[in-house]
């Protein structure tokens, strides 16, 4: 056995590196000499050979890399920048005193992206309010690590000093303000306790997808006409936390003690601890030490010690569960974790491999370490796993420029962790065993195997494991800013070499980080398409991939149409993964100049994700399944973005088209939460006995009727225009129609032709119509009790006023909207089954099993071709041809009808600013020179450089104020007193005042908790921690007295950042955890609105 099978090597390492010194003052001493003997015999040809020799053009080491070298080889975790799965950059500061929250953002101005700046556009530093909440040490530790939590709806963010100490951090709202979720005031001051390594258990209910298995699309390949995509997946390895959607921190201290922190059903950060039993020797301190998750759902633990040895151990978790069979929910169980070691193997990790030099004794010294999970290879039939790995790097820095042509370089070592069978006993002892009874089977050996070292020259400063083919690809960050991949087996670089053939990463079709610039720290973004490095000087620099290949040819040209399928497997992998896609957007958005860029990468991305798109079967479980499908959302919130081109700029056809979707599905969300109570008839919440809410659903129903007027108005404007009426009426000039309403920028035609936008508009006449019933029980509650009037009176009224003098009554609309859905059916299924017959006939004298199996063909056929037209409309693409009877017969009789009962000139001089659907450059500059924008939760307009009550006094809803006091309503006169309860009477006692779900969500609070789910992408979960949104200084409204604003970083939306202690608006208000497009909300900077 070689000594680099040993499990355990006996070398002395101090010999080691007494050799090393030896052989460095032998070189410096004989270099001495010899420069001596030129000198003292003055040779002028070793002169003149000296003064020939070529100087090194590479510049000397920084002082600045050299300190950061010094310190990963001191600690393991000194990770000065973190990128959260939701964009949240996290980053301390020089004096390590506090931490700043950065992000990347749509510019409000230009809809360019680009990262905040500190000063002006919002951050909220940790350093403003640390002492509220983070008590420094007396000692002067800075803090020295952060770390983002896996979990996709509130990050959280540790937060560690230099003695080790832990705070963690929640952004449940904005993704730049936290609420601490645990001190370290109760952490020992100690520096053995410093922390070495730490990592965040994959969340809870990772494990539980794709029955237990990790699926990516890891690969396009060219089929000669089209791109097929290729899917890997891996074993979902445990631990994970029991409750779903919640992780937990472990981290080894530098004196072998192994801490878990969880959160107990009570949201409070709980810890256990376990002292390694591997460490025993007083002298022999951890320095590093790396996580993941393993086979058994065990954590697979690689550690580094001062005295170079590297140890792995494997740690079951025991959270105390109930027993399988006893159904428990899970945010109901008392966990009691417990954790349990067990010794894996050691080694010495300095050894020199037969082609390595010992340049000096910075080479005996540790930088990284990472352990990798055992990778299941599907190559081979059955499936086998290739062995766990540890893989450190050690780096040489010259201090000064080398005269002899030595350079800064990086070997990377490699175990791998092999299991082998133990060697069979003697005979002789089976025997002495059995007579002791029955005779246990030898334990599998695990040891450490040493591959050959990989040497690059260059200084590493971070590696690590990417999400590209779920883990087999290993990042290297160098000092120079220059990024490598290499693969984990065989430590090559990978995507270096232009490749449409097989496509794995956007760097093989031409995306390059371009500029590198040398850096001491990075943070790569969840998607790989952006990182943030700090440079030299201390500066943040965002680096993002651009495509180097010059303008986009042709979308049929192969190469972009390699470009198309690089960046749809990337999309496609962070939708899945519920991770933000921001900077993904921020690199596509140079190709939207091409106005079929967009269309053409949409409908990909719908292909490969299979996404449902056909909604035109009128049922009430597609219409949940619509509301759920989030998939549509980010589709949607696609189009929104590129069709933005900044505030006051008039959108395109796609982002209009987009914008009104996505708002319109937030409303019918919101009117679902708020309209549903417990199903126990005495429960405390309901949110409809709240003012607040009830204030909130009045602007959500004068946005929903506004759109309906404005739609109609549309329609009528078209039925008057004769270019328009000409392109219905004849079939050779049908497909112009497309082309006609795109240069008008007119989307009411195809939000009533695209089933999914059409159903969402017949659900919103649905809930407008139970909220009128609601509103009108209640004021005739009121009417028969001898009661004083209150806030939620004068709601209701409000209410019931707002939806019953509208221009377009919401059944009478959904009456046209039933009547286009049945032409359409009818339709699609009167003409596609015909085709359908024609392609594949029915021979004569068929059995019983050839017609079924010739009926279901029709089927499968006709519901293939709904889903390609559906998706064809939904790109903006012309109507197919089978609509135009449908067309011409809602043009020529059922608005003619319509516009009997309605007044056209109302709707024609109806204000509609409410929308944001004018584009028209007059409505546009006054909107702007009044600095007019719409809170996206509430629906009133809010105006820059005013009060809050008085930007609530040009709208309906009076607003609870801090001091306790309402503001009065725009259209009534009405005298309060201070600190009157909202809470009003209780509605929910009274009989039948909850909104009936008719063809929507089931009328329960569970299935309101699950559509808060999938609404925004955010639990709809009362906040038990409250911030009052009234703070030193301006707000977003730029006035020292107003509430804060929120932007949205991807759509630019905003709304106000309000908290109500109250429970049935903080149920409500945590629907909008995220934007309506699924964006992140960030805190405007006080007096700033970008």
């Amino acid at each position: 056995m070689s000594a680099h099978d040993m499990s355990l090597l006996g070398g002395d390492s101090m010999s080691i590196d007494a050799g090393i010194q030896g052989m460095q003052g032998i070189q410096g001493m004989d270099g001495a000499m010899a420069l001596d003997d030129v000198d003292l015999f003055g040779d002028p040809v070793m002169d003149n050979a000296l003064g020939a020799l070529p100087l090194t053009s590479r510049p000397p080491p920084s002082k600045q890399l050299q300190q950061r070298l010094d310190q990963l080889r001191a600690r393991g975790c000194c990770q000065g920048i973190a990128w959260g799965r939701l964009g949240s950059i996290a980053c301390i500061s020089k004096d390590g005193m506090f931490v700043d929250i950065r992000y990347i953002r749509c510019n409000p101005e230009n809809g360019e992206w680009d990262m905040n700046d500190p000063s002006s556009s919002g951050t909220v530093s940790l350093g403003h309010s640390l002492s509220s909440f983070i008590s420094l040490p007396s000692a002067g530790a800075p803090i020295v690590h952060v770390a983002w939590a896996p979990t996709t709806h509130m990050p959280d963010l540790a937060v560690i000093d230099g003695l080790g100490r832990i705070t963690i951090l929640t952004f449940p709202l904005q993704i730049n303000r936290p609420y601490p979720a645990r001190k370290w005031d109760a952490d020992p001051v100690d520096d053995l306790h410093s922390v070495v390594g730490c990592h965040w258990l994959p969340i809870g209910n990772a494990a539980s997808q794709n029955r237990g298995f990790l699926t990516q699309c890891s690969g396009a390949h060219w089929a000669g006409s089209e791109y097929k995509y290729n899917h890997m997946a891996q074993p979902a390895f445990g631990p994970s936390h029991p409750h779903p959607g919640r992780s937990a921190l472990v981290c080894v201290t530098t004196n072998g003690l192994l801490r878990l922190f969880y959160q107990s059903p009570n949201n409070r950060f709980e810890e256990t601890a376990l002292e390694l039993e591997s460490v025993t020797a007083a002298d022999d301190l951890i320095t590093h030490a790396s996580f993941c998750c393993d086979k058994q759902n065990t954590l697979l633990i690689a550690l580094a010690t001062a005295s170079k040895q590297l140890r792995v151990l494997r740690v079951a978790v025991n959270w105390g569960n109930p027993p399988g069979d006893k159904q428990v929910h899970p945010g109901s169980i008392q966990l009691r974790p417990s954790m349990k070691e067990m010794h894996v193997a050691a080694i010495s990790w300095l050894q020199h491999g037969p082609n390595e030099s010992a340049l000096d004794f910075s080479m005996a010294q540790l930088s990284h370490v990472i352990v990798l999970p055992s990778f299941m290879e599907t190559s081979s039939s059955p499936p086998t796993f290739a062995p766990a790995a540890v893989v450190t790097v050690r780096s040489y820095l010259p201090h000064e420029t080398p005269p002899y042509g030595q350079e800064p370089q990086s070997i990377i070592d490699r175990w791998e962790v092999l299991n082998d069978q133990a060697q069979a006993a003697h005979p002789a002892f089976e025997q002495l065993g059995s007579r002791n009874g029955a005779v246990a089977a030898p334990p599998a050996m695990t040891r450490l195997r040493k591959l050959e070292p990989v040497t690059i020259p260059k200084v590493i400063i971070s590696m690590q494991a990417t999400t590209m083919q779920l883990g087999r690809v290993i990042c290297f960050t160098c000092s120079d800013g220059t990024v490598q991949y290499r693969d984990r087996f065989t430590m090559a670089e990978v995507y270096n070499e232009h490749n449409t053939d097989n496509i794995i990463s956007p760097h093989q079709v031409g995306f390059q980080f371009e500029d590198p610039t040398p850096c001491l720290q990075v943070a790569f973004s969840p998607s790989s398409f952006s990182f943030v490095q700090i440079c030299e000087d201390g500066t943040l620099r965002l680096n993002r991939l651009r495509y180097t290949m010059g303008d986009l040819g042709p979308l049929q040209d192969v190469q972009s149409r390699a470009v198309l399928a690089a960046l749809t497997m990337s999309i496609s992998f962070a939708w899945q993964q519920q991770m933000t896609f921001d900077d993904i957007l921020a690199v596509v958005r140079p190709f939207t100049q091409n106005p079929k860029f967009t269309n053409t990468w949409l409908k990909e991305i719908i292909t490969l994700l299979r996404t449902a798109v056909d909604y035109s079967e009128e049922q009430h479980q597609h219409v949940d399944t619509l509301i759920r499908n989030t998939q549509l959302q980010s589709c949607l919130s696609l189009l929104n973005h590129f069709g933005f081109n900044g505030n006051f700029q008039p959108r395109s056809f796609h982002g209009k088209f987009a914008s009104v979707a996505l708002n319109l599905r937030n409303i019918i969300v919101l009117i679902v939460l708020a309209s549903q109570s417990s199903q126990k008839p005495n429960a405390a919440l309901n949110p409809l006995d709240e003012s607040d809410v009830v204030d909130a659903l009045v602007g959500c129903a004068e946005w929903a009727v506004g759109l309906f007027s404005w739609l109609m108005d549309s329609l009528f404007n078209l039925l008057d225009d004769p270019e328009f009426m000409v392109l219905l009426s004849d079939q050779r000039r049908f497909q112009e129609l497309a082309s006609y309403l795109h240069a008008r920028n007119d989307v009411s035609v195809y939000l009533l032709l695209c089933s999914s936008t059409r159903s969402l508009l017949q659900v919103a006449c649905r809930r407008l119509s139970g909220l009128e019933e609601i509103s009108s029980r209640a004021l005739l509650f009121y009417k028969t009790r001898t009661i004083p009037k209150d806030q939620l009176h004068y709601a209701y009224q409000r209410m019931y006023r707002t939806i019953s003098t509208c221009l377009v009554k919401p059944q009478d609309f959904e009456r046209l909207l039933s009547t286009l859905s049945r032409d359409i059916s009818t339709a699609y299924q009167r003409t596609l089954t015909a085709m359908a017959k024609s392609k594949d006939p029915q021979p004569p004298g068929a059995t019983e099993q050839q017609q079924q199996q010739s009926q279901q063909r029709i089927e499968n056929f006709v519901k293939t071709a709904q889903s390609r037209f559906e998706l064809e409309m939904l790109s903006g693409a012309s109507p197919p041809n089978i609509f135009r009877e449908v067309l011409a017969r809602l043009f020529t009789n059922t608005l003619p009808t319509f516009k009997t009962v309605t007044d056209p000139a109302k709707l024609y001089f109806a204000n509609y600013d409410l929308l944001e659907v004018n584009d028209d450059a007059k409505t546009l500059r006054m909107r702007k020179e009044a600095g007019q924008y719409v809170d996206v939760f509430k629906r009133v307009e809010l105006v820059a450089g005013q009060h809050h009550h008085q930007q609530q006094a040009q709208s309906f809803p009076p607003t609870t104020v801090s001091n306790g006091s309402q503001g009065k309503s725009g259209g009534d006169n009405i005298k309060t007193e201070p600190g009157v309860s909202g809470a009003g009477i209780k509605m929910g006692g009274t009989p039948s005042l909850s909104l009936g779900l008719a063809g929507g969500f089931s009328g329960n609070a569970g299935n309101a908790g699950n559509a808060g789910n999938t609404g925004n992408g955010a639990p709809a979960v009362a906040m038990t921690q409250v911030h009052s949104p009234r703070e030193d200084g301006g707000g977003g409204a730029g006035n020292s007295h107003a509430i804060r604003w929120r932007r949205c970083v991807r759509c630019a939306s905003v709304m106000e950042d309000i908290m109500n202690q109250r429970p049935g608006f903080t149920y409500v208000l945590a629907q909008q955890r995220k934007c309506c497009c699924g964006g992140a909300w960030a805190l405007v900077a006080k007096g700033a609105l970008g």
